[in-house]
């Protein structure tokens, strides 16, 4: 028998995150389960070769965890009040980041937006959902916002 008693469903806090959310919900409601919300600031190896390099990130890591987290408890507060939801503000690699966070919460299902990115664009930035199917342990559901309406 299935179960599906934790849903990992990671947030950018763009538009695309509001259009999946519903799903999210419906999932939870249907299946019982509860919601965790992670969001992956993006760690000091994503700026690697720029000329910059990665040190000036050590001085606003602590800034950016912050802002992270604001935006955090606003997204649950607006969009899921009254709802037993976690939340984690994790630094590194999102993909990585929202795999290992799945893998050591004991996520039955991961729910993740696309951003429907084609050619160059897709190349350039990868895919995140695309990476998170690859490498996570547990079902993976993708929505593509931008086939929804809300």
């Amino acid at each position: 028998m299935v179960e599906v008693k934790k849903i990992l469903f990671p947030v950018d806090f763009y538009e695309s995150s509001n259009k999946v959310l519903p799903y999210v919900k419906f999932m939870a409601e249907k299946l019982g389960a509860q919601i965790e919300l992670i969001h992956v600031v993006r760690g000091p190896g994503d700026f690697t070769g720029y000329e910059m390099g990665g040190a000036w990130y050590s001085s606003y890591e602590g800034e950016l965890l912050k802002g992270g987290e604001k935006a955090m408890e606003r997204f649950k507060e607006e969009k899921l009040s009254g709802l037993d939801v976690k939340t984690t503000v994790a630094v590194g690699d999102i993909t990585e980041e929202i795999i290992k966070h799945a893998q050591k919460t004991g996520s039955d299902m991961i729910i993740i937006g696309t951003h429907g990115r084609k050619g160059l664009e897709r190349v350039m930035f990868g895919s995140v959902a695309r990476g998170v199917v690859r490498g996570a342990s547990c079902p993976v559901l993708t929505v593509n916002p931008f086939k929804v309406s809300t």
